[in-house]
């Protein structure tokens, strides 16, 4: 099944489109800043700091792009790409999807945009896909993120122990849902 074309979402700051090849140069730009990967799960390590090759970031743009069964925006700030946010594993027939996000530009960290972000996707769910039930997958060491999803109204649902090995040791996953009568139209918390 081919990758599913988002609408064109705007938040007060960002605007949410299409991945596009012009994309490249900004996810070398961006590159692979330690902390950042750290919170996806990479393990740290000192030689990712810095930018990537433009070779790596269209390798990574292809994936990307090719992945089935997920809506995947771009995330623009100040008419750059910043990052990614996607809904995915989408199951039509549950009205659910799983929610990812990831800023990738440090400078883009900590202004509130994730939850812009979150905001907007969220909205796009539950009214022009109905779905009911939108999920994601935290590590329990990325504080910034749980407080962001809390904010947009997600909760807690449980946790998986010892799910992910970064850097030697294990870490928890943190399940976190918002249903469809829970969510509505707001600013954040």
């Amino acid at each position: 099944m081919p990758q599913i074309e988002p609408p064109v979402l705007r938040t007060p700051r960002t605007r949410l489109r299409p991945l596009e090849r012009s994309d490249i140069a900004d996810r070398a730009r961006c590159g692979d800043d330690p902390e950042i990967m750290r919170m996806f799960g990479a393990p740290p390590t000192a030689d990712t700091a810095g930018p990537i090759t433009l070779r790596a970031a269209e390798a990574w743009f292809l994936e990307v792009t090719a992945e089935s069964d997920a809506t995947h925006w771009a995330i623009e700030f100040a008419g750059r790409f910043i990052g990614t946010a996607r809904l995915h594993s989408i199951i039509p027939a549950d009205r659910r999807a799983r929610y990812a996000v990831g800023i990738l530009d440090r400078d883009a960290i900590g202004l509130g945009l994730g939850t812009e972000v979150t905001l907007a996707i969220l909205r796009h769910g539950f009214q022009t896909l109905n779905l009911h039930r939108i999920d994601l997958r935290v590590l329990a060491y990325n504080d910034r993120a749980i407080r962001c999803y809390l904010r947009c109204g997600f909760v807690e649902e449980g946790r998986e122990r010892d799910a992910a090995l970064v850097g030697g040791h294990w870490y928890d996953d943190v399940m976190m849902s918002i249903l469809e009568h829970e969510w509505s139209p707001r600013t954040p918390r």
